[in-house]
């Protein structure tokens, strides 16, 4: 069984930071593209960082771009998202994401597995 377990989340103020872990267990994730995902109250979930299986291939959302970081340590199966400058447009419940694929992607229906999701709240 496949499992993907979001942690970091929790309450900031406006400028603040806050770092997400995503443990993957259950298989090898050997060759799988992880990605970042966030879904506000009332909106779609959108994409927010993806990253490579080597690491070498990275993609933002433009809306994160230069604030938030992703990256991966895959000989211990997790990834991260070091989030900086937060502003409460970034409220939302975090989802981390793997696909059989090694290459990035923000299509959410490219991504095979899901986490439980992690919330996160900025207060202004």
């Amino acid at each position: 069984q496949v499992q993907l377990v979001e942690s970091g989340g929790g309450l900031v103020q406006a400028g603040g930071s806050l770092r997400l872990s995503c443990a993957a267990s259950g298989r090898s994730f050997s060759g799988y593209g992880m990605g970042w995902f966030r879904q506000a109250p009332g909106k779609e979930r959108e994409f927010v960082a993806a990253i490579s299986w080597s690491g070498g291939s990275i993609y933002y959302a433009d809306s994160v771009k230069g604030r938030f970081t992703i990256s991966r340590d895959s000989a211990k199966n997790t990834v991260h998202l070091q989030m900086n400058s937060l502003n409460p447009e970034d409220t939302a419940v975090y989802y981390c994401a793997a696909r059989a694929i090694p290459a990035v992607t923000s299509t959410r229906d490219s991504y095979d597995y899901w986490g439980q999701g992690t919330q996160v709240t900025v207060s202004s």
